[in-house]
């Protein structure tokens, strides 16, 4: 059965094949093409298809719409771009200065038919209807800005909030699309996931209902079943007013790590080049991390210890794999005419060109290993540099209702402890999770905190937002954290002994126990339809049905598959637990998937970021417009 990724890759795939079905064994001599996007476009399939794919399906070029092109005859061009009046104006540029032969348009959304009524009189000026193959509207994701901030803010229009949700609707219903299936919608009531679960649900049964534009009535080879077999998927969308400690947390596990103190997007992080020569300026060196990265699959989900140790022994294993091919160079010179040498010859030449054969995936599992290294190790110094650590083991205990070592004020006074970034970050996870906060102490931590340096803007905003959250009694109680605590083992015994590259002294071993976040606890609830007090006033919406009521019905089978939406930005937290909840759901006999997505995936200075600029607006309305 096809994964969402699999269904998104054969989408571009056959977009780029000329919108034909793409057969099963490549051409030996595919059509040569031109590939035209805009950076939306360029944002899409970067992640998904790599430059040698490209050529391998026949694009010989690759340029942005809005870049001084020359004109190519005789090789289709495909565009691949939203339909803005930008964009169009482009296009149309491009059709009365005659750059191609062939134009298949493939746009990233809907277009309208007054805008699909200019690009044809256009076309019809420049005499160049005739070279106009194909137009379709692609249905892919979109990789919009819609932050936390731009829904939360006070001062949104209507009608900026409507395009707002407009364009995550338009994405979601890309989703499925490409997907092959028609979701059942839970969500909380009065809240922006709300507002998007109503607009997706008219989306939906309105093409569903409209027998010549049905998007799902794909035929069986385009369809492939859909992902999710013979059972509807539940789209649970959920808003991040839900819990706003989760993204500020402090993590430990390899991928989350990348994303929080080195940005990981779109697949890419940026390393300082370590190798530079004295003196000359250390250049960002980008590392690709994608599904092809087998140590990357296997471990970025780890903690961070354990990912150096994993680091460290395929090290090793390259280096025996060196010594090897080697030692069997230095015993091809055995002498003597003898059977016996003869047949060790023949014994060692067998197993060199083995090893020789063996060199490009050798070469390559140096590659990764020397990029992996070079990350933790950067990983590594923010973690001693600012005691990320020590920062994520309060975090827990925070979460998690644990008495402290050492009293906050303490260590938010410790000059040595962490970043002014680092100390916000735990100071507002300690109020959000605390029950009653005395006036006082609150007073004591604030000045601390200023003490440090930090920038108390967005507390404004979280006081503001835990208020209105201690008058929602049903939201409050579903967003209880219960942390798992940590416990640290025996410290790094393989890096120790094999001599690592790892300098790990004064970095804790950390093992954090198993515990569901609100998020995932909320998704087990929905998937197993159990009643609850914390999900039973959810919605229920089925786009299927012409009428229905919106209470979940009786009897109803718990969901195998389930698509998680966070309107107002996502994290790898959340996506981590997620992966590690449903690994734990699988049976010999029932598969469950989880497909986790968000409006904009935030690392916890990003959203640092978004709480202060609302917070600025709480503390100077009028000077906000």
């Amino acid at each position: 059965m096809l994964t969402l990724r699999e269904r998104q890759i054969n989408a571009i795939k056959q977009m780029l094949n000329l919108n034909s079905q793409q057969p099963k064994a490549l051409a030996a001599e595919p059509v040569w093409k031109i590939l035209i996007y805009d950076r939306v476009g360029q944002d899409i399939i970067s992640p998904i298809i790599s430059i040698k794919e490209l050529r391998e399906l026949g694009v010989t070029l690759h340029v942005q719409l809005h870049s001084d092109r020359d004109s190519i005859p005789d090789v289709p061009a495909i565009y691949f771009c939203l339909p803005t009046d930008e964009n169009l104006d482009r296009i149309q540029q491009d059709f009365s200065n005659g750059l191609y032969d062939v134009y298949h348009l493939n746009f990233l959304a809907p277009i309208t038919r007054s805008k699909i009524e200019n690009l044809a009189a256009a076309a019809l000026h420049a005499g160049c209807v005739a070279n106009i193959h194909r137009v379709y509207d692609q249905y892919h994701q979109q990789s919009d800005q819609l932050s936390y901030y731009a829904i939360n803010r006070a001062n949104t229009r209507d009608e900026e909030m409507e395009a707002l949700m407009d364009s995550i609707v338009d994405s979601l219903f890309a989703l499925f699309v490409t997907l092959g299936n028609v979701p059942i919608i839970r969500c909380p009531r009065n809240s922006a996931a709300e507002m998007v679960a109503r607009k997706l649900e008219k989306k939906l049964r309105e093409n569903l209902w409209d027998a010549r534009a049905n998007l799902f009535h794909m035929d069986a080879t385009q369809a492939g079943g859909g992902v999710f077999s013979f059972q509807r998927p539940v789209l649970l969308l959920l808003d991040r007013n839900m819990d706003l400690a989760t993204p500020l947390h402090h993590t430990w596990s390899y991928q989350a790590l990348v994303h929080d103190v080195l940005d990981l997007g779109l697949n890419l992080v940026y390393v300082e080049d370590e190798t530079a020569s004295a003196g000359a300026r250390k250049k960002p060196k980008a590392c690709d991390l994608d599904r092809n990265d087998r140590f990357w699959m296997t471990h970025k989900g780890s903690p961070f210890p354990t990912v150096a140790e994993a680091i460290q022994e395929e090290l090793e294993s390259y280096r025996n794999s060196e010594e090897e091919i080697k030692r069997l160079k230095t015993s091809m010179g055995i002498e003597g005419e003898s059977d016996i040498a003869f047949s060790l010859v023949n014994d060692t030449t067998a197993r060199l060109t083995n090893a020789v054969n063996s060199l490009p995936q050798l070469m390559e599992k140096k590659r990764l290993i020397d990029m992996h290294t070079k990350i933790a190790t950067a990983i590594l110094n923010f973690i001693k540099a600012r005691r990320l650590d020590s920062f994520f083991e309060i975090e827990e205990k925070v979460m998690s209702k644990q008495t402290l070592d050492r009293p906050l004020l303490d260590l938010l006074r410790d000059g040595e402890f962490g970043q002014a970034e680092d100390k916000l970050r735990l100071y507002i996870i300690y109020f959000i999770c605390a029950q009653q906060l005395p006036e006082s102490e609150q007073e004591r931590l604030k000045e601390a905190l200023q003490a440090a340096g930090c920038d108390l803007t967005a507390l404004a905003y979280v006081q503001r937002w835990k208020g209105i959250m201690n008058r929602s009694p049903s939201i409050s109680q579903a967003t209880q954290y219960e942390g798992g605590g940590t416990k640290t083992v025996s410290m790094f015994t393989k890096l120790v002994s094999q001599g690592s590259s790892f300098v790990m002294e004064g970095v804790k071993n950390l093992v954090v126990k198993r515990h569901n976040l609100p998020v995932t606890k909320i998704t087990e609830q929905v998937m197993e339809c159990r009643s609850n007090a914390e999900t039973d006033d959810y919605l229920y919406l089925d786009p299927k049905l012409l009428k229905g009521g919106e209470v979940l019905p009786k009897n109803r089978a718990p969901f195998q598959d389930a698509v998680v939406f966070m309107v107002g930005g996502g994290n790898y937290i959340e996506y981590q637990n997620l992966v590690d909840f449903i690994k734990q759901k699988q049976t010999s006999n029932v598969q469950r998937r989880i497909i986790y997505g968000a409006s904009t995936l935030t690392n916890a200075r990003q959203f640092l970021k978004e709480l202060s600029a609302l917070g600025g607006e709480i503390q100077s309305p009028t000077a906000t417009s």
